[in-house]
């Protein structure tokens, strides 16, 4: 069985905000830390039936650029849902309050 192994590195400050975050994997072509400004890891819990979660991001981190990300991850996680349950009619639901969503936020798509 081949095993992957995926490192995130948060440096904080002195009060634990985030400062630096840097991300590698073994899987990668890049064998260098590669610096990321935020991430949302969801993990699902099987025994208790629900979602685990991390979400952290520097404190150097843009507003518009979060509402970006944000935007970003609800459009990829339509596109996870629609691969894995198949079900494209909520799938369209979501994508139209993504746009929604981008014009409240002003985001240009």
């Amino acid at each position: 069985m081949k095993k992957a192994e995926i490192k995130l590195i948060v440096e904080l400050d002195d009060n634990n905000v985030p400062e630096r975050i840097t991300w590698e994997s073994t899987d990668s072509a890049n064998k260098e830390a590669l610096p990321v400004n935020a991430f949302m890891l969801s993990l699902w819990d099987h025994h208790y039936k629900n979602a685990l979660k991390i979400d952290l991001w520097t404190k150097e981190m843009p507003v518009d650029e979060m509402k970006r990300f944000f935007y970003e991850t609800l459009q990829t996680m339509g596109d996870t849902f629609l691969r894995a349950t198949g079900e494209k009619n909520i799938v369209e639901d979501l994508r139209d309050y993504c746009a929604h969503f981008a014009d409240k936020m002003e985001i240009t798509r």
